[in-house]
């Protein structure tokens, strides 16, 4: 059997992908992601937060709902029929990096959570979170005095 003779033979008995499902699956759960997100900011101006102070909270929340989902084997169920739904929003970004610390969890926490979520979930990602958490507390401790 030629090379084309096999490509041929893989078309023909490979299923057809439903593509057109498969995209306005992407872009409803994508959307309802970012509708999530838009509700929690206008919720947090509601409840008084500046507008910049309003989307950094609803980011951290869509992170911290993100997470949970992760940890309770939920977030890679609706992966399934959301395909790049779930990955293009900030919850996406969340799932990776939460992904590899239940995984690995077993191993403990240094070996396993953090050795693990560090090379696995990138480097950038990771340190990013934790060096805006040390510049933020930083900048909370200088401005008390």
């Amino acid at each position: 059997m030629t090379e084309r003779e096999y490509g041929k033979l893989v078309k023909q008995l490979s299923p057809a992908s439903p593509i057109k499902t498969d995209v306005l699956k992407a872009f409803l759960v994508g959307g309802f992601i970012c509708l999530l997100g838009q509700l929690a900011v206008n919720g947090y101006q509601a409840l008084g937060l500046e507008e910049q102070d309003a989307y950094t909270a609803a980011s951290m929340s869509l992170v911290a709902i993100s997470a949970l989902l992760t940890g309770l084997s939920l977030y890679d169920d609706i992966a399934k029929h959301a395909g790049a739904g779930t990955l293009v929003p900030i919850t996406g970004f969340a799932n990776s990096v939460a992904a590899p610390a239940v995984e690995f969890k077993t191993e403990g926490f240094i070996l396993g959570v953090g050795a693990k979520m560090f090379t696995i979930a990138g480097p950038v990602i990771v340190y990013g979170v934790s060096a805006s958490v040390v510049y933020g507390l930083i900048y909370w401790i200088t401005t008390l005095f």
